[in-house]
Formats: structure tokens, C-alpha cells, sequence
């Protein structure tokens, strides 16, 4: 307890100064989710507290995020399309998800899968976030100008055929489900049909106009429309916004500048009496849990999320552990990645059943809580108090800002997340694929792969492309740089300094191969060649291994194919350097001692030669 509380002047400033930068950002991220302002303060507020209090990152400030919202919103809108565009009717669905997330988060952690985030290429990390930039920059164009499609009876009117039809399928389906055969009883059928009234059609018109316009491709679908219903002041708020939070940095950075235009521009706003869009009511008193989560759960409905929640999972892990590098970097300290998968968890999972959406480890806050002089998890659990304090004390007022401001800072948000490194790096990197004519980089290749696809398709599914296309141009690139490196030739034309004193009475019967680079099923094709490039006359082969680091099941049963061709020859094979990996690998299916015995495997190349010198030499 005594350490807990041993720098709590400087905890307490860099709580409260994090918590600050959080506000205007957590209500931001929950406008954007779709479930409204009081879903981001609740995520925020849990998340903050308990990633803190069992994490592994002591100045870790954690809550919703750019990615975790991005993703999130994508959930979000396919189940409430999924419910007949009720939010209240999807809302157990939705947030059993962001459960299961936060589960599968606390499993990752407890089976040790922290430190394998570490090997994600840096072409997917960096496509990825530069299209969570652009999401965030086009989804939020059309709050900007203050057109909402579901609001615009012209556009809705185009939907209403399409939600007649729906409304119809539906009815079938009911009456199927009840056993009741439509053209026996078609009179049932048009009974249920009459009671269908026009504010039935216009709920799923309204409900369908908003799933059109959604998403990236969805807001330039219906931009020319918005452009010709643009609200001036709703576009005016959003462009002040940003001019100030861009503005005030030049002035000081002490105070954050999303938080001045929040409160400058919301003021203004208010006092002025202007009649802009507010954002949605953040309900007054402390959080209620959500147990429909738990007395509504249903697996069948749910089975169809589960790769989505483990998904979400994934990109949590992510997001928190590359914060956690940079508090490292920043304090000198070493992080715990597993328990910091573990506490994030938590945090996710708490913050689920009681309607806040999903968070993780944020950079941002972290390096202003670090700079304010936080140093333990208290720091943390500080900036959640006051997330708290504020939504107890100043809810209603908080439910006055206008829509617009929110808009305005995620537009700033979404510039700041893109990778400019990454971008700026395109054209200096070396170009080592050639498709035709035209050579390419595969790490650009990665990079605008996962770029395209996560903003135009899905952001999941793209970065598992991007993962899987990573891996085989990786693998690829070490195969061939294996097949370069390691070469089959006589022994007089030696390649290594310890080759030049070979008894001149050896060379023409001995041959040699260095294997240099892992064996593994990327580069099986050279070794396979092996047993063809040695002439029958060879007598012995030496194959020099100290290079050869690691070998999986495909380098393995290769090796094995070739030393029965070399053994079917009556070419007996030296192992020079084995290392330790390679070895097991081998005496696994009794390479050794049976094709290969104990006594033709050396740990050098001059106890090699004297071996030959006494067993070879006759044969001269």
C-alpha cells in the first residue's frame, strides 16, 4: 500500500490532467460508435480504472480508441441492422460481444499470448492505422455538414418498396415458423399484411437509409446529396472546432486543446442560443449493469460474432501493448504483457455489462499522464475517478454540446492517427518484387493492401490478409535468400577459410553443401536438388549446418528424402556444426542415429577432416 501511494502528488496531477484529454474523446468515441455519448464516458470510466488496477503497465492510461471505436462502430451497425434498426433490441447482442472480447482479451494474457504481438510486420500495423484515419475522416464528413440520411424524408422515401418488401419477408417467415402453409391459408397472410401501417414502412425505410449510408463507402455514396443540404452552422461549429484545436497547441500545450474547443465552442454555442443539433442525453446517477446480457444470452444468435469478438480481442492486444512500448521507451521500465492483456480484459469485460463500449491501452493519454508526472497504476485509476465525477456532477450540461464539436475533434483524431512515417517511406524503400516489367515493394504492397481493404471492406479481415500475405513474402524472401547463401560444390572449390587445408588427396571424392538460413517448408526445393547435384562418383558429402538455426516438419521430411537418395547412391553423409534445434528435430525420427550415426556428426570442420584423414584415405 505504501508504494501504491509513494508518488501520489505526481499520480493525482497526471490522473486528473489524462482524464481531462480523455473527456472530450470518450464522448466523441461514443457519438461515433452509434450508441451515443454515455457508451464512450462508460467505457472510459471502467476501462481506465480496472486495466489500471490489474494491468501490467503502471502508467498505462487506458479507454475507447480510435481502432476499438472503428471496429466497434462496424458491430454495432450490423446488429442493430440485424434488429430491425432498434438499438434497445440489438443493445444485449452488442454489448455480449464486447463481453466476449474482453473475455477472450483475459485468455489471451493467461495463456501467454502477449509476447507474440511483438511479431506483427510493421506494413500491417502501419496500413491499418492510416485507414483508421480515413474512416474516421470520411464517416465523419456528413455529421460535419450536419446532414443525417434517415432524417431526409426524400432520400428515406426511396427505401420505403425495399422495407415493404422486407416487412412482407418477414411476415413469411413468422407464419413458417408457426407452421401456418400460405397457400392453404392465404387469407391470414393478407390479414397481417393490412395491419402493417405507414409508420411501420417509414421505422425500416429510415432504418435501411441509414445502413445505405453508412461506412466509408455508404458516406460517398450519399455525399453529392448532403452537399446540396449542407447546414451552415452545423458546418461552421466543426470548422471552428478544429481551427481551435489546432490553434491553441501553438499557444500551449499544457492545457489540452480538444477540451478548449469543447468548451469554447460548445459556450458559445449555448449561451448564444443557436439552434444546433445537441449530442444524445447522457443519463444522469452512476452506471446501471446491462443483465440482459447474462438472462437474454443466447449462443445461437451470437455464434455468427464470435469471430468478431476474438477479432476485437486481437486488436485491443494490439492497441495496448504498442502504448505500453512507448511508456516503456518513456520511462525506462519494462512492461508485463500478459498481465497486461489480463487487466485490459477486465476492463473491457466490466465496461460490457454496463453499456460502455470497448477500449485499450491509449497513447495519447499515457504520454500526457507520463509527462504530468504519473509513474504507478494509481495515475490511472485517478483519471477514471474524475470521468466519474463528471458524469455524476455535470451530465446535463454535458448533454448540451453540440453534435458538430464532437465531429470536429474526431476529425482531428482521424489526421493524427494516420501513419505519416510509414507514408513518408514509400518511395525510399527498396523495390524487391517484380510483377512484369514494373518492380514493387512488398512491404508498400502490405501496406496498401491492408490500407484499401480496411477501409473499404472489412478492418478484420484485412489485417488477417495482410498478416498472411506478410508471412509469405517473409517466407519467401528467406527461402530464396537460403537457396542464394548455401550452394553443392567439390571441395577444391572451398568457400571458408578452414576449407583451404583439406588434404589435396580428398578433393575430387569429397563434396560439400552449407546449408545457411532455416530449413523450413519455404525453402525445401534447394535441398530436395541436393541429391541431383552430387555425381555418383562422389564418395562422401559433407553438409555444414552451423547455419542452419531452425528446422520445422517440411525441412525435416526433405532432409530425410535426401539423405535416402544420397544413402541409395552409397554416398555417406558428414554433419558438420549441428546445432541444438535441427538435432532434436532429427533424432525425433531417428535421422540419428539411423541414416546419419552419432559418429558422422562433428562440431567442427577440422575434426571433420582428421575423421576423413583415417577413414577415407584408403579409398583414395
Amino acid at each position: 500500500m505504501k508504494n501504491f501511494f509513494s508518488n501520489f502528488k505526481g499520480d493525482a496531477f497526471g490522473g486528473i490532467t489524462a482524464g481531462i484529454v480523455a473527456l472530450p474523446l470518450a464522448l466523441a468515441f461514443g457519438v461515433s460508435s452509434g450508441l451515443g455519448p454515455s457508451a464512450g464516458l462508460y467505457g472510459a470510466i471502467f476501462i481506465s480504472f480496472f486495466a489500471a488496477l490489474f494491468g501490467g503497465t503502471n502508467t498505462q492510461i487506458s479507454g475507447p480508441t480510435a481502432p476499438m471505436t472503428a471496429v466497434s462502430m462496424v458491430v454495432i451497425a450490423t446488429i442493430v441492422a440485424a434488429n430491425e434498426g432498434d438499438i434497445n433490441k440489438a443493445l444485449p447482442a452488442i454489448l455480449t460481444v464486447f463481453l466476449l472480447a474482453g473475455l477472450f482479451q483475459i485468455l489471451l494474457g493467461a495463456l501467454g499470448f502477449g509476447m507474440y504481438i511483438k511479431y506483427i510486420p510493421y506494413p500491417v500495423v502501419s496500413g491499418f492505422m492510416t485507414a483508421i484515419g480515413v474512416i474516421i475522416l470520411i464517416t465523419q464528413i456528413l455529421p460535419s455538414l450536419g446532414y443525417y440520411p434517415k432524417e431526409d424524408a426524400e432520400y428515406v422515401d426511396r427505401f420505403k418498396p425495399m422495407a415493404e418488401e422486407i416487412i412482407l419477408e418477414n411476415i413469411l417467415i413468422e407464419e413458417a415458423g408457426e407452421g401456418i402453409l400460405v397457400l392453404e391459408d392465404f387469407k391470414e397472410t393478407v390479414n397481417r399484411a393490412q395491419k402493417i401501417t405507414q409508420a411501420d414502412i417509414l421505422k425500416e425505410s429510415k432504418t435501411l437509409a441509414a445502413n445505405d449510408a453508412s461506412g466509408v463507402s455508404g458516406t460517398i455514396k450519399v455525399l453529392p446529396i448532403a452537399l446540396k443540404h449542407i447546414n451552415w452552422l452545423e458546418l461552421i461549429l466543426t470548422l471552428c472546432t478544429i481551427f481551435i484545436v489546432y490553434g491553441f497547441k501553438r499557444v500551449t500545450t499544457t492545457i489540452p486543446s480538444a477540451l478548449v474547443a469543447l468548451l469554447v465552442v460548445s459556450g458559445v454555442a449555448y449561451g448564444f442560443g443557436l439552434d444546433y443539433r445537441p449530442i444524445e442525453q447522457i443519463p444522469s446517477g452512476l452506471p446501471i449493469p446491462n443483465f440482459e446480457i447474462f438472462t437474454g444470452f443466447n449462443l445461437s444468435s451470437l455464434s455468427p460474432y464470435i469471430f468478431t469478438a476474438i477479432s476485437l480481442a486481437l486488436l485491443g492486444a494490439i492497441d495496448s501493448l504498442l502504448t505500453s512500448i512507448v511508456a516503456d521507451n518513456m520511462t525506462k521500465t519494462r512492461h508485463k504483457p500478459n498481465k497486461e492483456l489480463v487487466g485490459q480484459g477486465i476492463g473491457n469485460t466490466i465496461a460490457a455489462v454496463f453499456g460502455g463500449i470497448p477500449g485499450a491501452g491509449a497513447t495519447i493519454r499515457t504520454v500526457v499522464n507520463i509527462n504530468s508526472g504519473g509513474k504507478t497504476r494509481l495515475s490511472g485509476m485517478i483519471a477514471s475517478l474524475l470521468l466519474l465525477i463528471v458524469l455524476l456532477a455535470l451530465g446535463p450540461v454535458a448533454s448540451k454540446i453540440p453534435a458538430a464539436v464532437l465531429a470536429g475533434i474526431l476529425i482531428t483524431v482521424g489526421i493524427g492517427v494516420m501513419d505519416y512515417k510509414g507514408l513518408k517511406a514509400i518511395p525510399s524503400l527498396p523495390k524487391d518484387i517484380k510483377l512484369g516489367p514494373v518492380k514493387l515493394s512488398s512491404e508498400v504492397i502490405i501496406m496498401l493492401i491492408v490500407l484499401f481493404l480496411s477501409t473499404f471492406w472489412d478492418l478484420v479481415y484485412a489485417v488477417g490478409i495482410g498478416l498472411v500475405i506478410a508471412s509469405l513474402m517473409f517466407m519467401k524472401q528467406i527461402g530464396d535468400l537460403t537457396a542464394e547463401r548455401s550452394d553443392v560444390k567439390p571441395i577444391k572449390e572451398e568457400s571458408s577459410a578452414d576449407e583451404a587445408n583439406f588434404p589435396e588427396n580428398l578433393k575430387e571424392k569429397v563434396f560439400i553443401k552449407h546449408i545457411k538460413g532455416p530449413l523450413f517448408f519455404g525453402s525445401t526445393s534447394d535441398i530436395q536438388q541436393l541429391s541431383r547435384q552430387i555425381p555418383d562418383s562422389a564418395k562422401t558429402t559433407i553438409i555444414r549446418l552451423g547455419r542452419m538455426q531452425y528446422m520445422d516438419q517440411s525441412g525435416l521430411y526433405a532432409m530425410e528424402d535426401m539423405l535416402q537418395q544420397l544413402d541409395k547412391k552409397g554416398i555417406q553423409v558428414l554433419f558438420v556444426g549441428l546445432l541444438k534445434q535441427p538435432k532434436y528435430m532429427m533424432e525425433r525420427i531417428d535421422i540419428i542415429p539411423d541414416l546419419i550415426p552419432e559418429n558422422h556428426i562433428f562440431e567442427d570442420f577440422d575434426e571433420c577432416i582428421e575423421w576423413l584423414k583415417v577413414n577415407v584415405n584408403d579409398e583414395d
